[in-house]
Formats: structure tokens, C-alpha cells, sequence
């Protein structure tokens, strides 16, 4: 019989990994890569301005300050490494492995399709079915094809159009191989950084466009969606929503309703839009906000390297939240920790653990867990400095590490699964 004090999850239950194409692969040429070229300058120029109050500025300044920092080039060469990638993968214990469809390789240009690079991704996915990992793959990661950028990419409505055509071809391509399916990744990230703060291509200041944007994207996502399930009735869809759990800090009236307000604004606005559409809720979580008044004061604790408020616990009301609204399966397809030194990871692997059970605890229905990331990555404007990776990786000769949390998380998930 099980003690007390173990963690028991459903024995279908999905554990697995995350990571996306732009990130890992390497040699891609789409929107992002351009951005990349002319902004690299200005971001490591602009690097000790907005960098050097986190606790970590002396052990990264010397990577962010430099331009090469900024430009993904070969990122972790995965593209030509996925199967060493996957076999660490399996060795873990993990069962899962989300990952994402880079569109410019597939359609580099409008129309013409890429019949290697299709293969390249119809193989990719049956090396993870031969080490028993269950696909969850991602049409839409940040990044798009130069050419639909270029026509004003999901700006204008119509476009959209163009998203289902390739929806539909990838997954006939990758058949019933695959069954669970992210059309979008964080779409109200990519409209905020890209459209209203100007972090992101296309680096944009403009709020209004910013919802005409996040509008079309929910627009995609229901199309896509739709023209997916018409393919197969087996197939499980759903958009990966960034989460942040707020609370209120008091049980005064100013501030229990700004809390709500706010936690409506950053989830529901946009959820209500998609989530008949959805088969399941793909929840990504990093962080949770107090509310003090109508202001986040979140508690004194340690933060990540990115200066981020660590509250891994909290994924439990995260959960239970989705569950009382929306009422439809959970997975959660992005948790992690920016943390170099591995210093907190292995608590933060530890507690999330332990949240998810209590939420299954309380009636939440919970698919699975993808841990960001097997490996480091290149994130997004910040470039390589943040390490959220299980798996270290050597830029200079690609060689995996994996950290002491890596191995913490193997040992766990081996007796979690072994129990069943």
C-alpha cells in the first residue's frame, strides 16, 4: 500500500517536457530571425539598464551585454539532435513530450510546401512514439513565415485563413500519430509584447490593434479547431493560455474586486472566446500576483533569474480556478523556472508536485505536466541567459548536462510511475 506521503496521479497520466521549434532547433528563417538582426544591438547595448538590479546581473552581464546573445542561429541544434534530446527525455521516465511545427520550414513561401521538412516533422514524431512518448504538438509558437508577416500576418482577419490551410495539411501530415493538439501558444503574450509594449515583432505601440490582433487570434483558433476535429473526431485540441494566479492580499471590498477584475482581464476576456472550442485547457504557469488596494504587492521571497516572484504552489488555485469556471480537462503544457544555478528548482519540481495533487485532490480533472524545459533555450528578446532548462546545453560544442534537478525529477517520476 502507498504511504500517505506519496504522490499519486492516474496511470495515463501524461509526464513530459516542453520546448518549441525557434527556440531549440536552429537555421530558422522567419519573422523572428529578422527581428533578431536588427535588434540585437540595441538589446545588448541596453542589457545593464535593464538587467543589472537582479541579484544574477554579475554572472550574466558578460553574455547579456553581447549582440550574439540576441540571435537564436543554431539555438540547440534539436533540429539535427532530437533523438539524443528524446532519449534523455525517455530516461527520465517521462511518457510525453510537447513540441512545436515551425511554419516557415513547412511553407517557407505562400503556397509551396516543403515535403522534406514535413518529413522531417512526420519522423520527428514517430521517434517519439517509438520511446513512448506521447506527442503534444504546437502549430503556432511566437514565430511566423516571412511572407505572412509580411502581408500583415493575423492583423487583418482574412489572413487567418491562411493558419487553418497549414493547420489542416500539418496535422494530415503527422496523421494518428498525434492526438493532443495546441493550435496557439499564449496568444495574449504575443499581442501585449508585440503589439502594445513593442518587445516583439513586429514591435508595435498600439493597444487598439493590440485586441484587433488578439481577437483574430481567438478568430484562428476556432477555425483552426474546427477544421481539425472535421479531420478526425479523435483528435483533442485546446490554446495554451499563460496563467497568472491573483489573489487579493486582504478581505477589504477595493481590493477583492480588484483582484477579480484583474484575474479577469488576464484569463477570462480571452478564454470565454475560445473554450467551446477546446477539447481540454492548456494552462502555462510561471507566477502568481497578490493584490494589495487595487496594486500587486507580491510576498518577500527568493525571485527567479528573470526577477520573477516564485510561487510554485499556487499552480493549485490556478487549477481549481479553470476547473470551477470552465469545467473541462486540464493539461498543464509550460511550468518552470528560470534558474541557472539550479538552486530552486528541485523545490519548485517538489511543490508543483504537490499542488497538483491537491488539486486533483479537489475534483480537478488533470490530463498531465510538461516541465519548461528539457533544455535551455533561446527565450525571445532576453536571448540565452535565462536557463530554465532540466538539461544544460554548451552552446559552443552542444554537449547535454543535466542538472542535479534533472535528475531529482527522473527518480520521482520513476517511483510515481512504477506505483501504478
Amino acid at each position: 500500500m502507498p504511504r500517505k506521503t506519496d504522490l499519486l496521479f492516474p496511470k495515463k497520466f501524461l509526464w513530459g517536457v516542453a520546448t518549441s521549434a525557434h527556440q531549440v532547433e536552429g537555421g530558422t528563417t522567419n519573422q523572428w530571425t529578422e527581428w533578431e538582426a536588427r535588434q540585437a544591438p540595441s538589446l545588448a547595448a541596453q542589457a545593464s539598464y535593464h538587467y543589472d538590479d537582479l541579484d544574477n546581473w554579475d554572472a550574466i552581464a558578460g553574455e547579456a551585454k553581447k549582440p550574439r546573445n540576441y540571435i537564436s542561429a543554431a539555438a540547440a541544434d534539436h533540429y539535427n539532435l532530437y533523438e539524443k534530446d528524446m532519449e534523455i527525455a525517455r530516461r527520465m521516465h517521462c511518457n510525453a513530450w510537447r513540441f512545436s511545427v515551425e511554419w516557415s520550414r513547412v511553407e517557407p513561401r505562400e503556397g509551396e510546401w516543403d515535403e522534406q521538412e514535413i518529413t522531417h516533422y512526420r519522423r520527428y514524431v514517430e521517434a517519439l512514439k517509438a520511446r513512448d512518448l506521447e506527442p503534444v504538438v504546437t502549430l503556432f509558437h511566437m514565430t511566423l513565415p516571412i511572407w505572412f508577416a509580411e502581408m500583415g500576418g493575423f492583423e487583418t482577419r482574412a489572413n487567418t485563413r491562411y493558419f487553418t490551410r497549414y493547420a489542416q495539411r500539418i496535422i494530415r501530415a503527422l496523421g494518428v500519430n498525434v492526438r493532443y493538439i495546441i493550435t496557439i501558444n499564449e496568444p495574449e503574450v504575443y499581442t501585449k509584447l508585440g503589439y502594445q509594449d513593442g518587445l516583439y515583432p513586429p514591435g508595435k505601440l498600439d493597444q487598439r490593434l493590440a485586441r484587433r490582433v488578439l481577437g483574430n487570434l481567438a478568430y484562428a483558433h476556432n477555425q483552426a479547431a474546427d477544421a481539425i476535429h472535421k479531420l478526425n473526431r479523435r483528435y483533442r485540441v485546446s490554446i495554451a493560455k499563460n496563467s497568472t494566479y491573483i489573489y487579493p492580499g486582504d478581505d477589504a471590498r477595493l481590493t477583492v474586486r480588484a483582484a477579480q477584475a484583474m484575474q479577469f482581464r488576464s484569463d477570462d476576456m480571452f478564454m470565454r472566446r475560445v473554450v467551446k472550442t477546446c477539447d481540454f485547457l492548456a494552462m502555462n504557469y510561471y507566477t502568481s500576483e497578490r493584490v494589495y488596494g487595487y496594486r500587486v504587492h507580491n510576498p518577500e521571497s527568493p525571485l527567479s533569474d528573470l526577477g520573477w516572484h516564485m510561487a510554485p504552489g499556487d499552480i493549485q488555485y490556478a487549477l481549481e480556478r479553470w476547473h470551477d469556471k470552465y469545467e473541462k480537462p486540464i493539461m498543464i503544457t509550460e511550468n518552470g523556472v528560470a534558474d541557472d544555478r539550479d538552486d530552486y528548482r528541485k523545490w519548485w519540481l517538489m511543490t508543483t508536485l504537490i499542488a497538483m495533487q491537491k488539486a486533483m485532490g479537489n475534483g480537478v480533472q488533470l490530463l498531465g505536466y510538461m516541465h519548461w524545459s528539457l533544455l535551455d533555450t533561446f527565450e525571445w528578446n532576453k536571448g540565452f541567459w535565462p536557463h530554465f532548462g532540466l538539461v544544460a546545453v554548451d552552446r559552443r560544442t552542444m554537449k547535454r548536462s543535466p542538472r542535479p534537478s534533472a535528475l531529482w525529477y527522473a527518480r520521482a517520476l520513476a517511483k510515481i510511475r512504477k506505483e501504478k
